[in-house]
């Protein structure tokens, strides 16, 4: 199904926690942009907003067609829009606005400790490692965890649980896909036979399907990522992530992936239109 294949490319990004695209209220005090660039190094967040340029990958499969379906153009059009710095700007725009000085202090001090700087550098690496690979290779880690009954599945469920304790991720997706497909039908790029209305209640039939899809699939790249520290550097992990302030800023730096993300897809059905003949969907 065009949804799974493009749902794929989001889950590899490590992209499943809450989705507020509206950031309307502004702290007391919000961070210097200088404090905002480091806290972006720091956290490894900058390699994640860099990682979202992969995700043009799946773009012509979602809407049923091949990137040679746009011509010689298609990869110098996919990397303007999914300009790595463009996207690194528009990301500390929001934060700069959004981010109080005491919380990011706490983010930024975990993620320089010892452990925080490991586990940042094994997620950086997980963002850009080859994702048929990283599929296998976290399938099998996960395959013998059942086997051999340790609770490290558990652990890993739990820190994943953290990220999004209210398991929005598979809504965010869903609308972001929403997004872009209708700015490919607006773009002449394809021709739905639907409405948004009706493709909206599509999307939510298979909700229940897509959330355990996308609980798998996080697990499978936790294995992954992960597979070099000790179950208590995960428990350690995952306590940090509880943490309230954690989740505060898990929550905005989510929303700021969101954002990016659907505004470069948005984009991208723009320049699609300019490209290739319209396509029925």
């Amino acid at each position: 199904m065009m949804q799974r294949v493009f749902l794929g490319r989001l889950l590899s990004l490590g992209v499943v926690s809450c989705f507020t695209l509206a950031i309307m209220v502004l702290p007391a005090r919000a961070a210097d942009r200088a404090n905002i660039e480091a806290f972006l190094t720091t956290t490894g967040f900058d390699v994640a907003i860099e990682s979202i340029a992969l995700s043009a990958e799946s773009a012509p499969e979602m809407l049923g067609l091949d990137a040679s379906d746009f011509g010689i153009e298609w990869k110098r059009v996919s990397e303007e829009v999914f300009d790595p710095a463009m996207m690194r700007e528009r990301a500390m725009d929001i934060l700069e606005e959004t981010l109080e000085d005491d919380l990011l202090d706490h983010v930024a001090a975990f993620y320089a400790s010892p452990l925080g700087a490991e586990l940042v550098a094994a997620e950086n690496d997980s963002h850009m490692a080859d994702e048929d690979h990283k599929r296998e290779a976290g399938k099998a880690l996960v395959a013998e965890m059942v086997v051999d009954g340790a609770g490290r599945i558990d652990l890993l469920e739990r820190m994943n649980h953290a990220i999004d304790p209210n398991d929005v991720g598979p809504r965010a997706a869903q609308e972001i896909q929403i997004r872009f497909l209708l700015a490919a039908s607006y773009a002449g790029v394809i021709e739905l036979r639907m409405d948004e209305a009706g493709l909206r209640a599509a999307l939510k039939e298979s909700e229940g399907a897509l959330r355990r899809d996308m609980a798998a699939s996080a697990l499978v790249s936790a294995a992954y990522t992960y597979r070099a520290f000790s179950d208590e550097d995960i428990r350690t992990y995952a306590e940090a992530l509880e943490d309230p302030r954690m989740q505060t800023v898990y929550e905005l730096m989510n929303a700021v992936h969101y954002d990016i993300m659907i505004n470069r897809f948005e984009a991208l059905a723009g320049r699609m239109g300019d490209l290739s003949p319209g396509e029925e969907l």
